[in-house]
């Protein structure tokens, strides 16, 4: 078998490798290229790519763009958020359905169909609850809760507006992870520990949490991702009003709110975005695999 995949390795990886190279790779490069120039879409100041070089300008003033930082502010406030409300639900679920008995299909069904809207879809529902639904049940004449009423309307309370939403949609994919994290824990080890005198949350913290490592990663890698590339959610709830704008919209608005559309400055704001979400991901990646154990 070694022999065969040694053979047919290349003829097998090279279109694939054609793809991605032709789809990411080479726009990547163009793209930050294009980041140390002068670009406007459709030109070049000065006439190429070559005399609209303008150094590290692009990223001096993107930095010095008050409406920037304060995305990737927001961005990284809203994420640090919804990751640990996403992976708690999502845990949380998984653990019940270790109790759903014979309904546990149903259950599964039920909590992973919020993931198959599509983003702007599920912001205009949810922006529909939470302006007229929320309000009407935590207004003055309902529960008188003003924090839930109102909450496109309000920077501080659309950031828990899109954490719910973002929750309501992603927990139910990540449980499935989880779920399928628990069931490859040996149960002897329950066992064992029951022997041992462990209680419920001793077994929890000592077998199941470890255990469950492999999963962690994967399930924290995915939702930061996820929560700093949020992009349809966030049009579709506020698009931007209220100072709401995350970094995937703030690229958008930067070329269509100068004039003319300085694509240069919004692909030098992709490529700090690139570099973020790499570092953040890897990190992440990097501190829960070693916290893994084998089973």
């Amino acid at each position: 078998m070694r022999g065969y995949y040694k053979k047919w390795f290349w003829p097998l990886a090279l279109p694939g490798l054609i793809l991605f190279a032709a789809v990411v790779l080479v726009p990547f490069l163009i793209g930050l290229l294009y980041s140390f120039t002068a670009w406007r879409g459709t030109y070049f100041v000065g006439g190429s790519v070559w005399t609209s070089f303008v150094g590290l300008d692009n990223y001096a003033r993107i930095f010095q763009s008050w409406q920037f930082v304060h995305a990737l502010v927001y961005t990284l406030k809203f994420t640090a958020i919804a990751v640990v409300v996403v992976s708690v639900s999502a845990l949380l679920l998984a653990l019940m359905l270790d109790f759903a008995g014979k309904r546990v299909g149903a259950f599964r069904t039920v909590f992973f169909l919020p993931n198959l809207l599509g983003g702007l879809a599920l912001g205009f529902v949810w922006q529909f609850i939470f302006q007229n639904v929320f309000t009407l049940l935590f207004g003055e004449n309902g529960l008188n809760l003003p924090f839930l009423t109102n909450m496109t309307q309000d920077t501080t309370k659309n950031l828990f507006a899109l954490v719910i939403m973002v929750t309501w949609q992603m927990a139910g994919y990540m449980m499935i992870i989880f779920v399928a994290g628990l069931n490859n824990i040996p149960r002897d080890l329950y066992e064992a520990g029951a022997l041992d005198g462990a209680g419920g949350w001793k077994r929890f913290r000592y077998i199941t949490l470890p255990m469950l490592m492999p999963s962690v990663t994967i399930v924290l890698f995915l939702t930061l991702a996820g929560c700093l590339k949020l992009l349809d959610q966030n049009v579709a709830l506020t698009n931007g009003s209220f100072n709401t704008s995350m970094l995937s919209l703030q690229i958008l608005r930067t070329v269509r709110y100068t004039q003319p559309p300085d694509y240069g400055q919004a692909q030098a704001q992709a490529v700090v975005f690139f570099v973020l979400v790499a570092i953040i991901g890897l990190a992440q990646v990097y501190i829960t695999k070693k916290k893994e154990v084998d089973a």
